[in-house]
């Protein structure tokens, strides 16, 4: 992996001189956009829509857009003084318990690394963590961008997340909130039948992106020349709602099948009956 910033830790008095490195990746499928005709690769042009002149990139700057219309453009100079005062510092605020940091705040992940003179106090620290049940919450500026983030402690490496600010993230204004929705006590039941019977430790290698698999395949038949197969429909939705309880009756019965164990009926699944 190659570092994409070099910079410090400071937490009191103590200072950990670190590299940052991207800690995860998308594996997605890359397609290129194309004539269809040729397969000739399709360019974009960077034009201005006022003058119609093709602008080079050194001429391009950034513009931010006021309400009346009218534009203000900034150039790199205009961001050159701005008060970024953990600019090569990953600043601690506090440390605060690991399960009041709301999920959804959560935005991108970077390990960090000690360099040789700080692996004592990169230890010190990561033990700290680990001792305590705690993240850092710090503030760091990347990409001259400054973040509010986490520091915490995955496989005995320090993890940077990336924070959203507050504003960042939407509400949800639905409106079933605001409704008094009545679930009856057997259907309480049975759903946490349901999530009893699929419970089971989270092991993300038994899951696999069974999309980007068959478009591979896809591609793979287009190269070789094969016609590809073509996924049957869909089964149209139709008719009325399902009874809520049967169906959640039938999921805690396949649950258990896959376990073995009684049914919802209180039985013993069925075995399959073996062909003569």
């Amino acid at each position: 992996m190659r570092s994409i910033w070099n910079g410090a830790v400071s937490f009191g008095l103590v200072t950990i001189p670190i590299r940052v490195y991207t800690a995860t990746e998308q594996r997605g499928v890359a397609f290129n956009q194309v004539h269809r005709e040729d397969g000739g690769r399709i360019r974009f042009r960077r034009f201005c829509e006022v003058c119609g002149e093709d602008v080079p990139y050194a001429e391009v700057a950034k513009g931010y857009p006021l309400p009346a219309g009218e534009t203000v453009v900034l150039d790199d100079d205009d961001f050159e003084d701005l008060p970024l005062a953990t600019a090569r510092r990953i600043e601690v605020l506090r440390f605060s318990p690991a399960d009041q940091i709301d999920p959804i705040l959560l935005a991108k992940s970077y390990y960090l690394e000690p360099d040789p003179a700080g692996v004592r106090p990169y230890v010190l620290l990561r033990d700290a963590l680990e001792r305590s049940g705690r993240v850092a919450v710090v503030k760091v500026a990347l990409r001259q961008r400054e973040s509010l983030a986490v520091v915490r402690v995955r496989q005995g490496v320090l993890v940077l997340e990336t924070l959203l600010w507050p504003d960042e993230v939407r509400p949800a204004p639905f409106a079933f909130l605001e409704e008094e929705v009545a679930v009856r006590e057997q259907e309480a039941g049975m759903a946490d039948s349901l999530v009893e019977a699929m419970s089971g430790d989270f092991d993300p290698a038994a899951y696999r992106d069974a999309y980007r698999e068959a478009l591979l395949e896809v591609v793979e038949a287009k190269v070789a020349g094969r016609q590809a197969v073509r996924p049957p429909a869909p089964v149209a939705e139709g008719g009325p709602p399902p009874d809520l309880m049967a169906v959640l009756r039938a999921s805690v019965d396949a649950a258990k099948r896959d376990r073995g164990e009684q049914d919802a009926s209180g039985g013993r699944p069925r075995k399959p009956r073996r062909s003569a």
